[in-house]
């Protein structure tokens, strides 16, 4: 399985980003999958996951992100709006599960930078 994620960039506070998510060897729709993300200096954490038709963010996600899957394209998404400098990180797609901190592979992130 490899996942790669793109789509990031510099923005400034208060914009949106999509992040875009693409797959080899596993279909989105039948499996349980999340975007994660790792600033510098802090620990890997899920930003929002998608199991089972369900949606689940966490407190700082919840309101201004979206995740969602394109079925017909194998593609994960990442919709933020209302971004704050907080945000900055790089992100990751992966599969969830509730050991997802002991996922020993990651694929390509992408960066997030927002500021002024």
């Amino acid at each position: 399985v490899q996942l790669q994620a793109s789509g990031g960039g510099l923005m400034q506070p208060g914009g949106s980003l999509r992040l875009s998510c693409t797959a080899s060897g596993i279909v989105f729709r039948t499996n349980a999958v999340g975007w994660y993300r790792q600033a510098p200096g802090k620990e890997r954490e899920l930003v929002a996951a998608l199991a089972g038709g369900v949606t689940s963010y966490s407190y700082s996600a919840n309101g201004r992100f979206t995740i969602a899957v394109d079925n017909a394209k194998n593609i994960l998404y990442l919709q933020m709006d209302r971004l704050r400098p907080e945000d900055t990180a790089v992100y990751f797609c992966n599969l969830y599960n509730d050991n997802w901190h002991k996922f020993d592979s990651w694929g390509q992130g992408t960066q997030v930078t927002v500021s002024s």
